[in-house]
């Protein structure tokens, strides 16, 4: 719940200095000189990516949650079997471990999204969170049955 908060938090965050950019933007624009319009049109680009990618991010977590959702009803979710320091970080050798099983699983049964969804998380635990969002990415396009999307 704390991780949906921040997230809620963060994302009203970035709206409102989206739209303080924009309205600067505005602004700049209707001076009517060529230079500042071309600077208020550029300024304009900033908020419009930055929503984009906002929105993108949003549908993934979303989407991420809703198979996580699915998962636990059905029992499917990776039990936290992994070792940990005394800090609580995770342990690296035990992380490399159970990626090594979930990898397996996953290329048993490449096209179930299940396996992905696990292999996403073993990603993470292995702090390798590219790699682990492309895992995420597969998953959700499998559920969605896109299975022809490139991992």
């Amino acid at each position: 719940m704390r991780a949906k908060i921040t997230y809620a938090v963060t994302a009203a965050v970035l709206v409102v200095y989206f739209v303080l950019v924009g309205s600067r933007g505005v602004l700049l624009i209707g001076t009517g000189e060529p230079v500042a319009v071309a600077l208020g049109a550029a300024v304009l680009v900033l908020p419009v990516i930055g929503l984009w990618f906002l929105w993108k991010n949003t549908q993934f977590v979303r989407r991420s949650n809703q198979l996580a959702a699915e998962l636990d009803a059905e029992g499917g979710l990776p039990a936290d079997e992994l070792k940990r320091t005394p800090s609580g970080r995770i342990d690296r050798d035990s992380a490399d471990e159970v990626f090594a099983r979930r990898k397996a699983e996953t290329e048993e049964a490449p096209d179930d999204w299940r396996s992905w969804f696990r292999l996403a998380i073993a990603y993470h635990d292995a702090r390798d969170t590219p790699r682990a969002r492309k895992a995420m990415q597969r998953a959700i396009a499998l559920h969605e049955g896109k299975p022809g999307q490139p991992v």
